[in-house]
């Protein structure tokens, strides 16, 4: 559904999809053509992201938006200047009907990348929870110590990345009663001020707070970059049970709260 015509002022990124902004991400992964900008299956049926997973297959596609001040080699779709400390990212999501095995894990994530081989200073996953929830559910991670010093070297490095506490949602997006839905989904972070422990993260579905996590240490004094990109996945590290599709549509970064549609 287009809105991208008339951005808030607020609104650091916009893709509905209805024009092809595709080459504006940092990086795109089309999985040989099963993640593709389509007709027809987007939020009443307008253009959308169409994702499809053959049985067996753990990596779907993504899209990897960057953003603010960035290291050497991210190319940021705005000026690059900016270091964001709080900011707001909205998606639609759709699984078909029928769908079956859980969230597969990844969908969204928002990165503080701190140098230009992918070390991370902060990581706040939004991750589709194994089949014993249905639930979307926040798992934020520092890559710095207590005071700040940058401790990862690498993307994923698990080995120095330091996990704050996951928090389920309520709502089971990926049971039988809730696939084949559209659903709003909004994350937040507000990165923690030097010496406190006062980070956010939170998200809501449909404008309906699900999970919130307060008195996070992000990473602690490290100010050199904020928060400088969203990912868009489609990774189910154990394999997709079946073949089958979800749709993703409506993609907004912002300063400020973003909200949903009108119905």
């Amino acid at each position: 559904m287009a809105e991208c015509a008339t951005p808030q002022p607020s609104w650091i990124w916009c893709d509905d999809f209805e024009q092809d902004r595709l080459g504006s991400y940092f990086e795109y992964n089309d999985a040989t053509g099963g993640f593709a900008r389509v007709p027809n299956v987007g939020v009443g049926n307008s253009n959308g992201m169409r994702v499809r997973f053959a049985q067996g297959q753990v990596d779907a596609g993504w899209l990897h938006l960057a953003l603010g001040k960035v290291p050497a080699g991210f190319r940021p779709v705005d000026a690059g200047t900016a270091i964001y400390r709080d900011v707001y990212w909205r998606l639609y999501v759709r699984n078909q009907a029928g769908w079956v095995g859980g969230g597969g894990y990844k969908l969204s994530r928002a990165v503080s990348f701190a140098s230009s081989n992918w070390a991370e200073a902060m990581i706040a996953h939004v991750w589709g929870d194994p089949p014993a929830t249905g639930a979307l559910y926040l798992d934020p991670a520092s890559g710095t110590d207590a005071v700040g010093n940058l401790l990862s070297t690498k993307y994923n490095d698990w080995a120095n990345l330091h996990w704050l506490g996951a928090q389920g949602g309520q709502t089971p997006l990926f049971d039988a009663s809730h696939v084949g839905q559209w659903y709003c989904v909004e994350a937040h972070v507000r990165l923690n001020d030097a010496g406190l422990a006062n980070g956010v993260f939170e998200y809501w579905i449909n404008g309906s707070l699900e999970a919130r996590e307060s008195a996070l240490n992000w990473l602690g004094a490290f100010g050199t970059y904020g928060i400088n990109a969203v990912f868009i996945e489609n990774y189910w590290n154990s394999g997709s049970p079946a073949a089958q599709e979800r749709y993703l549509d409506n993609i907004v970064v912002s300063t400020q709260r973003i909200g949903c549609l009108p119905a």
